[in-house]
């Protein structure tokens, strides 16, 4: 069972990821016949890979060839999703830890958590997703550094748009350079934003839930996004875009989070895009197997 991650979180761009109590559910067993089956359920069901480009099972054969090991000449991997595919929730995250999980049970737990990530990170490219999946909690990680926070009850309103905004256009509209005073703001306000999720002080990660390197440039391609924004805010939430979008984490009191959901949801509905509305809370438990 693996998490739904936010990363980023506004300024902590590639370094701050946040788990959701959202999960998908991987299933892999060796069978008798030979090959591999593949079966997806909710999300994703209509257009994920069930074969070779499956990333499931590509972190499954990542972590036998790591450990020296041939892969089960019948593998069977049923996958139940409920993190919607390409919506900066972590999806491709959840898909390559659920196949390092799995392969990890089937050699015995011959890999550290750590390790885990190592591999998670070269397919991935980037750790803040994966390692948030691994471990739980608010995770900052780089170069191979990484600390772990567990989060007071957090309330996380999350906002879904259907557009599609693939990673890797995400990537693309980002500029080569930043300003160099651009990034000293987002460095402090990443510190801010960790100390404010740490103590629960919605005021400070109000303050400091902003970001000047990369939402600047993907917010215009996501009809509605910055005004969804700014509804959340002005009804008092801490808002950002999760990870690359097109969702956005809106952190708010219990109580505001119905109205301010709906407020974001009106946002995009005045750009005719609609968006689905999901209330989560932070997952202080990370990714885990039945093993």
């Amino acid at each position: 069972m693996v998490p739904a991650t936010s990363a980023n979180l506004g300024p902590g761009f590639d370094a701050l990821g946040l788990a959701l109590d959202l999960f998908n559910r991987t299933v892999v067993r060796p069978q008798a016949a030979r090959g591999v089956r593949i079966e997806v359920y909710g999300a994703g069901e209509a257009f994920l890979p069930r074969d070779e480009r499956n990333l499931t099972l590509q972190a499954l054969k990542l972590a036998f060839r790591r450990a020296g090991q041939p892969l089960p000449r019948g593998l069977w991997i049923a996958q139940e999703n409920q993190i919607a595919v390409g919506s900066g929730l972590g999806s491709s995250a959840a898909a390559v830890v659920a196949g390092l999980l799995a392969a990890n049970d089937l050699l015995g737990g011959v890999f550290s958590t750590a390790k885990l990530l190592e591999m998670a990170t070269e397919i991935e490219g980037h750790p803040d997703n994966a390692a948030a999946a691994l471990y739980g909690g608010l995770v900052i990680s780089v170069d191979g550094l990484l600390r772990r926070f567990p989060l007071p009850a957090w309330t996380v309103v999350v906002v879904t748009p259907q557009v599609r905004w693939p990673t890797w256009r995400a990537r693309s509209v980002l500029p080569r350079r930043v300003n160099l005073r651009a990034a000293a703001r987002n460095i402090g306000r990443a510190l801010l934003v960790t100390e404010a999720l740490r103590t629960h002080d919605l005021e400070l990660l109000r303050q400091a839930m902003k970001d000047e390197l990369h939402e600047p440039y993907r917010l215009p391609h996501i009809p509605g996004a910055r005004q969804a924004l700014a509804g959340a805010r002005r009804l008092g939430a801490a808002a950002a875009l999760s990870g690359a979008g097109p969702s956005l984490a809106a952190f708010s009191p219990p109580e505001e989070a119905a109205a301010i959901g709906a407020a974001m949801q009106n946002a995009f509905a005045a750009h005719d895009v609609q968006a689905a509305v999901s209330v989560l809370r932070v997952s202080n438990q990370g990714a885990r197997s039945a093993a």
